[in-house]
């Protein structure tokens, strides 16, 4: 039990991390034309707080056995930090305060709940706050690509939904749920569980419309599918010439 519990964090580790790198494709093209366009640094900003969370959690004093969520997640931190600060340097000036004072609002949501956890609650009871915290933002993490898929079903097209992406979520999902199920932790089983289910979902609706992407040299406003909570990770981008 123990060696599959370990395994299934492995798998979730690997799965997760190319879900927190697939953004970079959205980011050279930041840095490249020096501007953030019509892209959104809130996702970016709201998975941020996801990951500090769920690192959190992770840690041995705040759950047993749990380090391998720590790992990735930590990992995720710093990765989506990364995309801030590009995107806080690249940014108008309207965007990059609005985008400094959401993230200051995340580090201050973050502090809030690691001081609260650490000097008001012990035990079960700090494990209880800071894993309700950890699972709501991790479901509306995996919740985000819900207005995709919506718009798959209306345009009858997977244009706007790569298919490695859909699968990685659906595998990540799958990963992690596996593994709070072996752990009995339900702030790790139930928001993945979640995320199993949608991932599910997107590729059910994949496989219905893959014959479909979308006509070719035509001007269209694209949608990217990228991991996070808020819209999150579909954004509108300008239009331009395929």
């Amino acid at each position: 039990m123990d060696v599959l519990h370990f395994l299934f964090g492995v798998f979730g580790n690997a799965t997760a991390l190319f879900l927190f790198l697939a953004p970079t494709i959205t980011f050279k093209r930041i840095i490249r034309s020096k501007s953030t366009e019509q892209f959104s640094g809130i996702p970016y900003v709201m998975t941020l707080l996801n990951c500090l969370l769920s690192a959190w959690y992770g840690l041995p004093f705040v759950s047993k056995n749990n380090m391998l969520v720590s790992t990735i997640n930590g990992a995720g931190s710093v990765i989506e930090t990364i995309y801030v600060l590009v995107f806080i340097i690249y940014a108008a000036k309207k965007e990059k305060g609005k985008i400094l004072g959401l993230l200051t609002l995340v580090l201050t949501i973050f502090t809030g709940v690691a001081l609260v956890s650490l000097c008001a609650l012990h035990g079960n009871a700090r494990k209880l706050f800071c894993g309700c915290a950890a699972a709501i933002f991790s479901i509306i993490m995996y919740g985000s690509p819900l207005s995709i898929m919506r718009t798959v079903v209306k345009t009858k097209s997977v244009e706007y939904m790569p298919f490695f992406l859909s699968l990685f979520v659906f595998l990540c999902g799958t990963s992690w749920f596996v593994f709070g199920l072996l752990g009995r932790d339900p702030f790790v089983a139930v928001p993945n569980g979640v995320g199993c289910g949608l991932g599910a979902l997107q590729l059910i609706l994949y496989f219905i419309y893959r014959d479909n992407k979308g006509e070719a040299k035509k001007p269209i406003s694209t949608h990217s599918l990228e991991m996070g909570p808020g819209k999150v990770h579909q954004e509108k981008q300008l239009v331009e010439q395929v």
